[in-house]
């Protein structure tokens, strides 16, 4: 990277992070602001910038960013707290994720009725994670019940390492499927299970046994607060990295062993100290460098491979491919039709689906067949118009939720009511969409 782009990048953090708040008011996020830049300023028809990203650099940066922040959300599972309210998510990742990358997959193959199946099952998959980081406007704001966000936050976090073995098996058999490689779609398929298996089993030693190092360096007195925060972001490195070097999936280590850290690390020091605020960090700052790269190398990629069939599959990608799956794993759970049309809604394409995207980009990069093209296009695409519907509307739906202090008023006012009268000063009460519960 040249120090023109160095320069660039800082200066547009900068900016950002002096600015977020304004900006977050008029509901411009992040990804709007470094999606724009990249394609503004790396273009590579009329920017200053020259920006490739089918270069082993950007794949490193784009891999190292999701490791970090699927070590980071890993880690912070509680499963103590997790249990009592994990109905709704355990939904959404053991029936809407499968059934959304089937969705996905079909629907490619029916929009483009000559895509290969394999190629179809990447976009499929590589479409059906979701970032809340996307709705962090929702996400974070008290007026929407917590069930609700917390279900979103957990499927998000999680969906991510669910969804990478299946979208690097069906990588490995595009590559295969489009003369990039030699290898058979069958032997593929071999070889990404067995990069899952390796990619677990460095996730449980480096996890479990970085946490049990960090309990005992701690009890012993060897070490400081700031050193532990450190040595817990190395940590999240060491997974990823050691994967690699076995040839195993280093998302999966990376997902691995922040659930291992979790379950083995003493809770209460972890979340007094905040040992995971360096790893979940370091993932923020690389993701603005993500979205600046997804703006300068794939929103190109969406101008010269765009079609009547991409623009449909991106609108039924972040619609009925996602609402329909969501609706059929909440039958029976109980929730009120707004609430199940809210969480089908909130299901952004964000920073997996790009991350995905740049590996196919060097994957693919040999590959002269034209439907390599159309689904990265397609991909690109969906996550375009999910950074800005889903950036736009979150804030304006989390407003039609009652706020916490009315729903308190209007509960006082019933007690009150129900005891002979209301109390003095009490004001009318507002009426509230039925079925808003917590």
């Amino acid at each position: 990277m040249t120090s023109l782009a160095i320069t660039t990048l800082a200066a547009l953090v900068a900016g950002w992070a002096l600015l977020s708040g304004a900006l977050s008011r008029h509901n411009v996020t992040g990804p709007m602001v470094f999606v724009a830049a990249g394609y503004l300023l790396g273009n590579p028809d009329w920017g200053p910038m020259r920006v490739d990203v089918a270069t082993e650099s950007a794949r490193f940066v784009a891999e190292v960013t999701l490791a970090l922040l699927l070590f980071a959300d890993a880690s912070r599972i509680d499963a103590t707290q997790l249990r009592h309210s994990a109905a709704v998510p355990a939904r959404l990742l053991g029936i809407g994720l499968p059934l959304a990358m089937i969705a996905g997959t079909a629907a490619a193959v029916a929009v483009v009725t000559d895509l290969p199946w394999v190629l179809a099952l990447f976009v499929g998959a590589a479409l059906a994670p979701t970032d809340a980081a996307l709705s962090a406007a929702v996400i974070t704001d008290e007026r929407v019940p917590l069930r609700l966000r917390r279900s979103l936050n957990v499927e998000s976090g999680l969906n991510d390492g669910i969804a990478t073995p299946v979208v690097a098996m069906a990588l490995a058999g595009s590559a295969a499927a489009l003369g990039v490689t030699e290898s058979a779609e069958s032997v593929a398929v071999v070889d990404a299970l067995r990069d899952l298996g390796v990619g677990v089993l460095a996730g449980l030693v480096v996890g479990a046994g970085g946490a049990w190092a960090t309990d005992r360096a701690t009890r012993r007195g060897w070490t400081s607060s700031s050193a532990r925060r450190l040595a817990v972001l190395a940590l999240a490195v060491v997974a990823y990295s050691s994967a690699l070097a076995a040839e195993g999936n280093g998302f999966i280590a990376a997902f691995v062993a922040g659930v291992a850290f979790s379950g083995v690390a003493a809770r209460d020091a972890a979340d007094e100290e905040g040992l995971v605020v360096l790893p979940e960090l370091g993932g923020e700052l690389l993701a603005l460098v993500v979205w600046f790269l997804f703006g300068a190398g794939l929103v190109p990629i969406i101008a010269a491979n765009i079609d009547a069939a991409a623009v449909l599959f991106a609108v039924l990608a972040l619609t009925l491919l996602r609402m329909a799956p969501v609706a059929i794993a909440l039958v029976g759970a109980g929730l009120p039709r707004r609430d199940v049309l809210f969480l089908g809604w909130f299901g952004p394409r964000g920073l997996a689906s790009v991350v995905f995207a740049l590996l196919a980009v060097e994957t693919l990069a040999e590959s002269a067949h034209p439907m390599a093209g159309w689904a990265l296009a397609a991909i690109a695409l969906t996550v375009l118009l999910s950074v800005v519907l889903h950036g736009l509307s979150a804030g304006p739906v989390a407003r039609r939720f009652a706020p916490p202090a009315a729903e308190a008023a209007e509960a006082a006012g019933a007690a009150e009511v129900a005891e002979g009268g209301p109390a003095p000063n009490a004001r009318p009460q507002r009426l509230v969409v039925p079925g808003d519960r917590r």
